[in-house]
C-alpha cells in the first residue's frame, strides 16, 4: 500500500491526498457538478483521482474503519463507515432533505433522462405547507440549513444566500438518493408530524438507506445511463 503511494508521481501524490481530504470532509463527490460561470455540468477532477486509485483507497481507508464505495449510475463516490464523522441535522435542513428527495423523485419521473433537477426556495416553502411543517424561520437558520446541503453535495445553489426569496433557485444532486429512499420519506414524515426527529445524523442515515438500496436494487440490471455533458 505505502509503495504504490511513494512510486506515484509528486503531482499524482498531491492530487490524491487532497482528494482523499475532500471526500473525508463532505462524504459524497459527485462525478458532474454545475457550473455557475460556464452554467453547464463539468466532470470533477477528484473524482476522476479517487476513481483511478479506488483499489488503493479501499486498502488505505479500512484501516480506519472506513468502507468506499462507487455508485456508476449516480455518478458519485462516497464513504461510510464508524469512523466517519456524523453531523447532526437541524430540523430544518431534515425537513428540507424530505421535501427535496419528493421533487426529485417527481422531476426524475417526468423526466427520467434529465440530468438536471431543480426547485427554488419558495417551492420548498410551499411544500412545507401542503405537508403541514410550516413555521416560522429565522434567515440564519435556513442559510445554515442549505449551506449543510451543500456541502454534502445534495444541493447546489445557483443564487447568493445573501438575499433569501422564493426565486432562488436550487439543482437538486442524485445524492440524495444514496440517502433517503421512499420508505425514509415516511417514516420521517411519520416522526415529525408525531413531534420527534428533531435532528438527525446524516451519515447515519445514509448508511442505513445505503444499505437497502444495495438490498432492493439486488438482481437487478444495470440501466443505461442516458445523460449527456450539457455542452
Amino acid at each position: 500500500m505505502i509503495p504504490y503511494f511513494n512510486e506515484l508521481l509528486q503531482e499524482e501524490r498531491e492530487e490524491l491526498t487532497q482528494a482523499i481530504r475532500l471526500l473525508e470532509r463532505q462524504t459524497y463527490v459527485l462525478e458532474r457538478k454545475y457550473d455557475r460561470k460556464t452554467g453547464r455540468y463539468q466532470y470533477s477532477g477528484v473524482y476522476r483521482t479517487l476513481e483511478r486509485h479506488m483499489e488503493f483507497l479501499r486498502e488505505y481507508l479500512e484501516i480506519s474503519g472506513i468502507s468506499i464505495y462507487e455508485d456508476i449510475q449516480l455518478g458519485v463516490i462516497y464513504i461510510k463507515g464508524e469512523a466517519v464523522l456524523a453531523e447532526k441535522l437541524p430540523k430544518l435542513a431534515t425537513l428540507y432533505l424530505l421535501i427535496l428527495k419528493v421533487i426529485y423523485d417527481e422531476q426524475m419521473t417526468e423526466a427520467s433522462n434529465s440530468l438536471a433537477v431543480h426547485t427554488t426556495l419558495g417551492e420548498l416553502s410551499e411544500r412545507l405547507g401542503v405537508f403541514g411543517l410550516t413555521g416560522r424561520t429565522a434567515p440564519t437558520e435556513i442559510r445554515r440549513a442549505l449551506s449543510l446541503l451543500k456541502k454534502y453535495q445534495i444541493i447546489e445553489p445557483l443564487d447568493l444566500m445573501d438575499d433569501l426569496d422564493g426565486n432562488m433557485r436550487l439543482i437538486l444532486y442524485p445524492t440524495i438518493n444514496l440517502i433517503l429512499t421512499g420508505n425514509d420519506v415516511r417514516e420521517l414524515l411519520s416522526e415529525l408530524g408525531e413531534g420527534e426527529g428533531q435532528d438527525r445524523q446524516l451519515t447515519r442515515d445514509t448508511e442505513e438507506a445505503a444499505d437497502r438500496e444495495e438490498n432492493e436494487t439486488d438482481g437487478e440490471e444495470n440501466e443505461t445511463d442516458g445523460e449527456e455533458d450539457s455542452r
